[in-house]
């Protein structure tokens, strides 16, 4: 059994972070330089670009808008991503991996924290590139000039059904780390619990929502007079 090597922060870590940034910078330059962004016309107020799009950094949010309601999109999902972000050093007090960058004394965390920022980063990627005209989704090969007719074969789920749904996605993603590690239940005790998986399948509740609009065309699981998911 090899022993594992221990890299200290400085300089190995810094040292390629240095070079990290380097590279990076490299690619942002080449690309300023080929990348073509001539200035447009003065906006005028009678005439909206289509499509109309939010800074880079905004973009994930308009793209969920697709696939949410505006105040869930813009709202509640900015709030629980925040929130979480700050009960963060509240809920997670595991001692193990403290002063130390390991993926083997983290994986759970890791993990989840790489899925949630990759899947940031697609949202932008599709907003920002793979959205033309009416806001439809253009894969790299077809052609703006085209305008694709707004989706009108979307669908819903019956309000009965999507409850169930929910009641059983929530339900079994609360049960299943229970039952498969239990010292995990136990070290964290029942708030914290409860607190790591909720947030932990809202996240994972997103891109779920994404697969069935784009596979199954299914707009909202659930649709009440107040809201709709």
């Amino acid at each position: 059994m090899t022993e594992k090597k221990k890299h200290l922060v400085w300089p190995d870590l810094a040292f390629m972070e240095f070079l990290t940034a380097i590279a990076l910078t490299i690619i942002l330059i080449v690309w300023g330089l080929l990348a073509n962004a001539p200035l447009l016309e003065i906006a005028s107020p009678t005439r909206s670009e289509n499509p109309s799009k939010a800074p880079w950094y905004f973009v994930g949010l308009q793209e969920l808008l697709v696939y949410f309601d505006p105040w869930i999109a813009g709202v509640m999902i900015p709030a629980i991503i925040i929130l979480c972000l700050m009960v963060i050093p509240y809920i997670d007090r595991d001692p193990h991996g403290s002063g130390e960058y390991t993926f083997s004394l983290r994986k759970l965390a890791i993990i989840n924290f790489i899925f949630g920022f990759l899947m940031w980063l697609i949202l932008i990627f599709i907003g920002y590139f793979l959205r033309g005209p009416n806001w439809q989704l253009y894969l790299p090969w077809e052609s703006w000039e085209k305008v694709k007719e707004l989706e009108e074969n979307l669908w819903s789920l019956n309000p009965e059904i999507g409850l169930i749904s929910l009641i059983i996605y929530f339900g079994l993603g609360m049960m299943m780390p229970k039952l498969i590690k239990k010292d995990f239940y136990k070290k964290c005790g029942f708030v914290r619990y409860v607190i790591i998986m909720l947030s932990i399948l809202l996240m994972y509740f997103v891109p779920v929502k994404i697969f069935l609009r784009l596979v199954f065309n299914i707009k909202y699981v659930l649709v009440t007079p107040w809201f709709n998911i």
